[in-house]
C-alpha cells in the first residue's frame, strides 16, 4: 500500500509536528506534507490551541496546487466545529485526491468521522503509514481521550546503589549540570508538573521551564501539589505569579492565585491519586511529569498509575542509610514484581537516563 516515497513524505510530516512538542497542549501534535507531481507544495503543524491545525497551514501555502496532491497527515482529520474549521472539509474544499493518515484520532468527537467525510468525498484514504511513530508524538493525548487518564511519567534522581538523598534528607545535586538541564525539555513537553507537599516543604521548587532556548509561545506547566494538610506556605516558590493547583482532604482555604481543590483521602498518599488523574485528564492535561518523593512516587507505581519511568543514574554511591528510590509495600512473590520494559539508554554528561515504560 505504501512506497518508500510515501514513507519518506510521512516522516517529513512527523518532524513538522514535532516542532509543536511543547506548545500544542491541550491538543496533540499533529504535521501534514502536500505532495503534488512528486513535489512538496505545501507544509504545515499545529503550533497552539486556538491556532491554525496542520493541514489548514500546508493548505494556505499550496494554494491552487493543492488540487489532485496527496496530504500526509500524522493524525486523522478532524472533522467537528471547535475553535477552528473542520480539517477533512478543508482537504475535501482544496480538491486533494489522496489522504495518508498516520494514525486515526481517538478523540470521540472525531474517532473515525474525519475518514468517513473523506472517503465519502470520493477522496483515497489510507491509514496506519508510521503509525506507531505517531502515537509515540501523542501518547498523552491518545490515553486523555481513549481512558480519560493522562501519560504519568515520574522522573527521578539515583545513585547507582539506588539512593535519591542522604539520610538527613540533602538530595542536592546527585545528577549533573547536564542532566538537570535535560530535565527541563521534559518539564516543557508535560502538560502539567506533579509534586508532594514533602517536596515543597524541603526544597521549596519552583518547577517551572527555565531553558531560555526553549520556547513554550507564554505557557508553562500547571504545578500541581499534593497535599493533605494543606501545608503549602503562602510563599511558596511555586504558588507565585500563576499560581498552583493544590488537592487537600483537609477544608478549602484561600491560598491567593492559586486553586485548592478537596479530594477523598489515601491512607498511604494522603489524597486520593486516581481521582486527581482523572480530574487533571478532564482540566486537557495530557502528559504530567511527576517530581516527588519516594512516598508519593511509590504509591503511583503501587497503584498501577505510571505509564513510564524516566531516571538519571549517577556515577556515585550514597550508602545503606541514605533515603530508597521508592517506598513500595513488601512484595513477596515474583509474579507480583513490578515489571518495565527499557526504552532508552543515553549518556547525558556524566549521568545515565533511562526509560522505562511499565508493563500491563
Amino acid at each position: 500500500m505504501f512506497n518508500a516515497t510515501d514513507h519518506l513524505f510521512m516522516a517529513r510530516a512527523l518532524e513538522l509536528a514535532q516542532q509543536g512538542l511543547y506548545t500544542t497542549q491541550p491538543n496533540p501534535r499533529v504535521g501534514c506534507v502536500l505532495v503534488r507531481d512528486g513535489e512538496v507544495v505545501g507544509e504545515g503543524w499545529h503550533c497552539k490551541a486556538g491556532q491554525s491545525h496542520a493541514e489548514v497551514g500546508a493548505l494556505e501555502t499550496a494554494g491552487l496546487r493543492a488540487r489532485g496532491a496527496t496530504a500526509y497527515v500524522t493524525l486523522e482529520p478532524c472533522s467537528h466545529h471547535g475553535r477552528t474549521p473542520p480539517c477533512a472539509e478543508a482537504l475535501i474544499k482544496a480538491g486533494v485526491a489522496r489522504v495518508i493518515i498516520a494514525t486515526a484520532d481517538p478523540n470521540p468527537l472525531v474517532n473515525g468521522e474525519g475518514i468517513k467525510a473523506l472517503t465519502a468525498a470520493g477522496i483515497t484514504v489510507n491509514l496506519g503509514l508510521l503509525e506507531s511513530e505517531a502515537k509515540v508524538l501523542n501518547l498523552g493525548f491518545i490515553k486523555r481521550m481513549s481512558a480519560g487518564l493522562p501519560w504519568v511519567r515520574v522522573k527521578l534522581a539515583t545513585s547507582l546503589d539506588g539512593r535519591t538523598a542522604l539520610a538527613n534528607g540533602v538530595s542536592q545535586w546527585i545528577s549533573c549540570e547536564e542532566s538537570r538541564a535535560d530535565v527541563q525539555h521534559w518539564r516543557a513537553r508535560s502538560s502539567a508538573i506533579l509534586t508532594g507537599i514533602g517536596t515543597v516543604l524541603a526544597d521549596d521548587p519552583q518547577l517551572t521551564v527555565r531553558d531560555a532556548g526553549i520556547d513554550l509561545h507564554g505557557r508553562q506547566p500547571l504545578r500541581v501539589v499534593c497535599d493533605s494538610q494543606l501545608r503549602t506556605p503562602h510563599a511558596a516558590r511555586l504558588v507565585q505569579h500563576d499560581g498552583a493547583l493544590i488537592y487537600t482532604t483537609s477544608i478549602p482555604q484561600s491560598r491567593g492565585i492559586s486553586e485548592v481543590v478537596q479530594v477523598g483521602s489515601d491512607s498511604k498518599a494522603g489524597v486520593d491519586l486516581p481521582f486527581i488523574l482523572r480530574d487533571l485528564a478532564a482540566r486537557g492535561c495530557n502528559e504530567i511529569l511527576v517530581e516527588a518523593g519516594a512516598t508519593l512516587c511509590g504509591r503511583l507505581f503501587e497503584l498501577g498509575l505510571v505509564d513510564e519511568l524516566l531516571l538519571y543514574v549517577a556515577p556515585v554511591l550514597l550508602g545503606q542509610d541514605a533515603c530508597p528510590l521508592l517506598r513500595l509495600p513488601l512484595i513477596e512473590k515474583m509474579s507480583d514484581r513490578i515489571a518495565m520494559r527499557l526504552v532508552e539508554s543515553k549518556p547525558i554528561g556524566s549521568d545515565l537516563r533511562l526509560r522505562y515504560e511499565l508493563k500491563r
